[in-house]
């Protein structure tokens, strides 16, 4: 049985930065304006918001710099509030920024953003937990791995709204697919089978691949092949109409269980 490694996505980051703003800088003034899928925020949005995660990543981690959130963060409830907050006030304070600025901005803290990765022992104890795979404590290389989709969806929706081609070679796309996937286990975890049971996500298409769930000592475990089991059900996830492997930008902008606003959208 193969056992899922870690993401290592440091890297990725130049590439997805660089196709990053040469979108923004192709854009036409009417196009920074266009709706997403991401309700109530237009292409322009979208980008400052990929800004501000990239400035409060910078701040906290790699300055130490804590503001005081004045509010009970324990319920889940309050937490998902408090960043959709934090995203509006974000996104509703910089809309008076040009475009010009935005891209200069996201420019050089992308660079900062990946100085700071480089920087950080992939093995080593992340800032914070990737909550919705079920840790509360996770390690830096999954965490890494968490803001890179973040990066990729978000570029995704712009791409969407501005009709764009999507970035989906195996390169980037598989990145992305097997973060998500990292999240079965716990997402099944009150699923209740009887020991050996075993079920497969097959991806299909050039950046797909498969999953496979198991049932050992009472918890779910996740594989990439189990040779000597058969899987007691198969769920394949076809490629898009526009034959791009999985997803056609739209449905991957918004799959997954990463939204930072605190919903699917």
């Amino acid at each position: 049985m193969q056992a899922p490694q870690p993401i290592l996505a440091t890297e990725l980051f130049p590439a997805l930065n660089s196709k990053l703003i040469e979108l923004l800088t192709s854009l036409a003034p009417e196009e920074w304006a266009r709706p997403t899928v991401c309700a109530g925020w237009t292409v322009k949005d979208v980008a400052s918001h990929l800004l501000d995660t990239t400035l409060r990543r910078l701040s906290s981690q790699r300055d130490g710099y804590r503001p005081p959130a004045n509010v009970d963060l324990s319920a889940p409830q309050a937490l998902v509030a408090y960043i959709n907050r934090l995203n509006g006030d974000w996104v509703q304070a910089t809309r008076n920024l040009s475009p010009k600025i935005l891209l200069q901005l996201l420019e050089q803290t992308g660079e900062d953003l990946v100085c700071l990765f480089r920087s950080l022992d992939p093995q080593g104890p992340a800032m914070i937990g990737v909550s919705w795979a079920g840790e509360e404590t996770s390690l830096n290389w999954f965490d890494i791995a968490r803001e890179y989709t973040e990066k990729w969806h978000h570029q995704q929706q712009i791409r969407d709204a501005t009709h764009r081609p999507a970035i989906t070679s195996r390169e980037f796309l598989y990145p992305v697919l097997d973060t998500f996937l990292r999240a079965l286990p716990y997402a099944y975890g009150s699923v209740e089978a009887p020991e050996g049971t075993a079920w497969e996500v097959a991806i299909e298409g050039d950046a797909g691949g498969s999953w496979f769930l198991r049932k050992r000592a009472q918890r779910w475990e996740l594989w990439l092949d189990l040779p000597n089991a058969s899987a007691r059900a198969s769920v394949p996830i076809a490629p898009g109409r526009s034959g791009t492997p999985p997803f056609d930008a739209k449905t991957a902008s918004k799959w997954g269980p990463l939204c930072d606003r605190g919903l699917i959208r």
